[in-house]
């Protein structure tokens, strides 16, 4: 059984996609979920089956003060904090760097690296607080392998699983469970976006061959109980057949 009974669950990125399918299996599991993302209709239209058991907060990962306030609230709201899924990622620019947009690839490091830092930033002191803590960062496989056109999200992913392993290093001691799922390819938005670039192989990719978000959904509620702990610093990937088992989607 998936029962996170109790605990408080902060996902970002939680508009759409694979945050979108987190709500709905944090809640499943018995989990109160904040949902936050820019996209505030969106947010409103996943949470709406769900009544008090969760909370929408707008806002922006990349912008520091926006994910501190949101993760007060949050606090404030349920009166804990017990996780954090760092979800929020964005592709672009999908293109060569000799003719990237400068903009574009500052503005993927904002989200997907630095928006990483400033969740892990607010969230850390309460976690540490109450004693216990679980931050789960949605990596990729792309993080360890380069792919035509990916440089910035190539980059990125690489940075934030680097990332999860220094929070691992430093807090462990404290209570706090750091991981990263690489899901492999999700039938996503995203994914509509990489067939459309027809940059390297993952856009030849038929949309078959995806995964449904509810499997790494349902890997991030699983990744949050004890039967997770001998992961904790590492990175789990669900085209692992121990983990696919475990999930019961062998």
């Amino acid at each position: 059984m998936l029962n996170l009974a109790g605990q408080v669950v902060f996902i970002t990125g939680a508009s759409r996609g694979i945050g979108a399918a987190a709500v709905d299996a944090f809640v499943g599991a018995g989990a109160r979920v904040v949902l936050f993302a820019r996209n505030h209709p969106a947010m409103k239209e996943v949470a709406q089956p769900f009544g008090e058991n969760v909370c929408v907060i707008q806002g922006d990962v990349s912008q520091a003060d926006d994910i501190n306030a949101a993760i007060i609230k949050a606090q404030e709201h349920f009166g804990r904090l017990d996780v954090l899924i760092n979800n929020a990622a964005t592709l672009d620019p999908i293109s060569h760097q000799d003719v990237g947009d400068i903009d574009q690839w500052s503005k993927l490091i904002d989200v997907n690296l630095k928006g990483v830092f400033y969740a892990n930033r607010a969230a850390l002191p309460i976690m540490i607080d109450q004693g216990s803590g679980t931050i789960i960062t949605v990596g990729s496989g792309a993080a360890h392998n380069a792919l035509e056109g990916w440089s910035a999200y190539c980059t990125s992913k690489a940075a934030v699983s680097m990332l999860s392993k220094c929070t691992d290093l430093e807090y462990r001691h404290k209570g706090i469970r750091s991981m990263t799922l690489s899901p492999g390819t999700v039938a996503t938005q995203m994914q509509r976006e990489i067939k459309q670039s027809g940059l390297n192989p993952v856009s030849q990719l038929d949309w078959s061959d995806h995964i449904p978000p509810d499997w790494p959904a349902k890997a991030l509620v699983w990744m949050c109980l004890p039967e997770a702990d001998p992961y904790v610093g590492q990175e789990i990937r669900l085209k692992d057949p121990a983990i696919l088992k475990a999930l019961g989607l062998a």
